[in-house]
């Protein structure tokens, strides 16, 4: 796994867009202008949302993910490393939460995932 697949990945999803909002060489993916996924400076691995705090202690426990500092409790950090295919889920799963509670209209604008 590296920043180079990640951004691969986010690319594709419909209404996607990559900044690096607190400069230094983060790659924040956002929809709609919420973050899904996050990879941070010192370029540990990625941080994605998750359905709940309960959703992330458990990822942790069985050892997929690790604590996302300076995020949400229900934002785990997937370090580089993980399973290709976990990591392409946890990145949609991600995208599907934040894109889920945009408004609406916002919701609207975007092209549908297929």
């Amino acid at each position: 796994m590296s920043r180079d697949l990640v951004n691969r990945h986010c690319r594709r999803l419909p209404g996607a867009e990559v900044s690096d909002p607190w400069g230094g060489g983060h790659d924040a993916w956002k929809v709609g202008g919420k973050m899904f996924a996050c990879i941070g400076a010192m370029d540990e691995g990625v941080a994605v949302k998750t359905p709940g705090p309960e959703t992330a202690a458990m990822l942790i426990e069985v050892g997929l993910a690790r604590r996302a500092r300076y995020f949400h409790r229900s934002w785990v950090l997937l370090p580089w490393g993980v399973d290709e295919e976990e990591l392409a889920h946890r990145l949609t799963a991600s995208y599907d939460l934040i894109r889920g509670k945009l408004p609406k209209k916002v919701q609207a604008d975007l092209v549908p995932r297929g």
